[in-house]
């Protein structure tokens, strides 16, 4: 009783934040003010005295540009934690960006993570998040964080099927009285379909390129259904027979056809979902639909191929990939009527 106390008394002077702790990027809500930062989930670190050179956007620049004494770190990995101490630092350092200097209280947090999160992995997540300051963590399932964030009414006595598809996992979940009722995690998403572009490129080019290009390549010109025209782009690396760097023009069937094989897996999930949930839920999702998030839903044609797979209707919203992230700050602004979504 006490402690509730306490903490209804520092909510009133604190400044709390939700976080979506991405694979490729981390994003932060501030209450009352919104989105405040969405920069890449990459560190650089000196290797002489482990000092921070760079976080975020920074970083991401100096990405497999470094010398020796440099180090660039994506610290998770498959949207958990492959880096403990780098997450932590990581984490200090967008706290302090966003937040004043000088406060007197420390902020509670909303966390999002993966659905099937172990143990340990939570345990990571909450005491990376404490180390940087933090009074109070709070861990949201992602696709629960989504589906608040797209305006589903998820209190109610009835199914709503979300897919989001993020750098490290890919989440299927169903959800009902404010919780996922079934749920899966696939470490299949946005790393995955970026690499599938490197061995593409390698394989049937002679051509080495990193793992950032192949995912500009994969924004430009990446689709999982045919589109209207053709598109194309050029892809700079390294000739593996020659060593000596060149770029080539490549189009988008060629690119469908290196998204294949993880596009397919993620559908694959997605149709076991559909088969393992009770037929009032499944009765539930043929009336809503399914909603796909995160920045996979961006790829082209994605939500056709589900369509024409599943012969549900698929729902994209206005800005996927903030999804998490608003999902979260809601539940941090009404967190006594919200917290019972979160996960112990």
């Amino acid at each position: 009783m006490i402690r509730k106390l306490f903490n209804n008394i520092f909510s009133l002077f604190s400044t709390d934040i939700a976080m979506d702790l991405g694979t490729a990027n981390t994003l932060v809500y501030i209450t009352e003010k919104g989105i405040v930062l969405n920069e890449p989930s990459v560190v650089a670190v000196n290797v002489d005295d482990n000092t921070i050179e760079a976080v975020g956007i920074e970083a991401k620049k100096m990405y497999g540009r470094t010398h020796s004494r440099v180090n660039t770190v994506r610290p998770m990995k498959d949207g958990v934690i492959a880096d403990f101490d780098i997450t932590n630092r990581m984490i200090q350092y967008f706290i302090k960006k966003v937040l004043s200097q000088h406060r007197f209280f420390k902020p509670r947090m909303v966390v999002g993570v993966p659905t099937c999160i172990t143990q340990v992995e939570k345990k990571a997540v909450i005491d990376a998040s404490m180390m940087a300051g933090i009074r109070e963590v709070h861990l949201v399932e992602e696709p629960m964080a989504a589906a608040i964030g797209v305006g589903i009414p998820v209190h109610r006595p009835e199914g709503n099927m979300v897919i989001d598809i993020g750098g490290g996992t890919s989440d299927v979940a169903v959800i009902s009285l404010s919780a996922i009722a079934y749920g899966e995690s696939v470490r299949v998403a946005g790393d995955e379909i970026d690499e599938s572009i490197v061995r593409y490129m390698r394989l049937q080019h002679h051509l080495n390129i990193g793992v950032f290009e192949g995912e500009r390549v994969k924004k430009e010109i990446g689709s999982a259904f045919p589109q209207p025209g053709s598109m194309t782009t050029e892809v700079r690396g390294l000739n593996v027979k020659t060593g000596v760097p060149m770029s080539i023009t490549i189009g988008d069937d060629e690119i469908r056809e290196a998204l294949k094989e993880p596009l397919t897996n993620i559908v694959t999930v997605i149709m076991r979902a559909l088969e393992k949930i009770p037929p009032e839920l499944s009765s539930d999702i043929h009336s809503n639909g399914i909603y796909l998030t995160g920045g996979g839903a961006l790829i082209r044609g994605l939500d056709k191929m589900i369509e024409e797979k599943t012969t549900l209707k698929v729902f994209i919203p206005e800005d996927p990939l903030l999804s998490i992230v608003k999902g979260a700050g809601a539940v941090l602004d009404d967190f006594q009527n919200m917290k019972k979504v979160c996960i112990s």
